[in-house]
């Protein structure tokens, strides 16, 4: 408000000085104008065009205010609309599941077993991972069982040790990050006939700190396209991190002649 009032009072001035030598020199007017009378005057026609023009920039910016938040309640109600539907696809989904289920003979319990824990997979990943950080517990359970079912995909010649320990449980993690490693592990295991094919998997804690190494075994010829093929869960995994641990995680990686190693340790809370 000072600096308005500033500079409708200096411009009233330098008005009112030139209105003066205006008057002067070129209309030659026989009683000339006095200053003040001059200066009033401008401060008055100043003031004016300031009001007309401040209540159109107020009016302009409420417009365009209204329309923002009508275009934000738009999103808001779309994603409200989103979000039930997910709801209602889900729920339809393991309705489905269900049906399924019960349609498996009760003697082929095997696939019973994997019809189940296939459901308990799509839950976590619908449910629980909705929101930034889950316990760990519940992430590792996950793992156990993505593994199991992963375990399932492959030949009886794949051998797959797990070893998960944790001592603290308290601590959370962002969803899904292990799952990627585990993924890429299975995905590029190697399918050797004359020996053993191998899948090792280390998760365990110290006090807040998460530690993980994921080895498998390899086949030379798919070595070079490893890095290609797996770019964007990677890429993905690498930006979470960076997003959600900023220098709070180490990610590594070891290539050997038969033996691809990644690492990851992470700083929780």
């Amino acid at each position: 408000m000072a600096a308005i009032l500033f500079i409708i009072t200096l411009s009233a001035l330098l008005r009112a000085l030139v209105a003066q030598q205006m008057n002067l020199h070129f209309f030659h007017f026989a009683q000339g104008i006095s200053f003040n009378t001059l200066y009033f005057n401008s401060v008055i026609n100043i003031s004016i065009w300031v009001l007309l023009i401040a209540s159109g920039k107020l009016i302009l910016d409420r417009m365009q205010t209204q329309q923002q938040l009508e275009r934000l309640e738009k999103i808001r109600v779309q994603t409200e609309l989103d979000y039930l539907k997910a709801q209602i696809n889900p729920h339809a989904l393991f309705n489905s599941l269900n049906t399924i289920y019960g349609h498996i003979d009760k003697s082929n319990q095997v696939a019973r077993n994997i019809l189940l824990q296939f459901s308990e997979l799509l839950r976590y990943q619908l449910y629980d991972c909705g929101e930034e950080k889950v316990c760990l517990n519940k992430e590792l359970e996950y793992i156990k069982n993505y593994t199991a079912f992963q375990r399932l995909r492959k030949d009886e010649h794949l051998l797959v040790n797990i070893d998960i320990r944790n001592n603290d449980t308290d601590l959370n993690i962002a969803p899904l990050l292990l799952v990627v490693l585990i993924e890429n592990a299975f995905k590029f295991v190697s399918s050797f006939t004359d020996k053993e094919n191998k899948i090792f998997i280390e998760i365990y804690t110290e006090k807040n700190i998460l530690h993980s190494a994921f080895i498998n075994t390899k086949e030379m010829q798919i070595s070079s396209n490893r890095t290609s093929s797996s770019g964007i869960g990677i890429a993905n995994l690498k930006r979470r991190l960076e997003l959600l641990y900023p220098k709070k995680h180490t990610l590594s990686t070891t290539v050997c002649d038969e033996l691809y190693k990644t690492t990851l340790t992470i700083e929780l809370t």
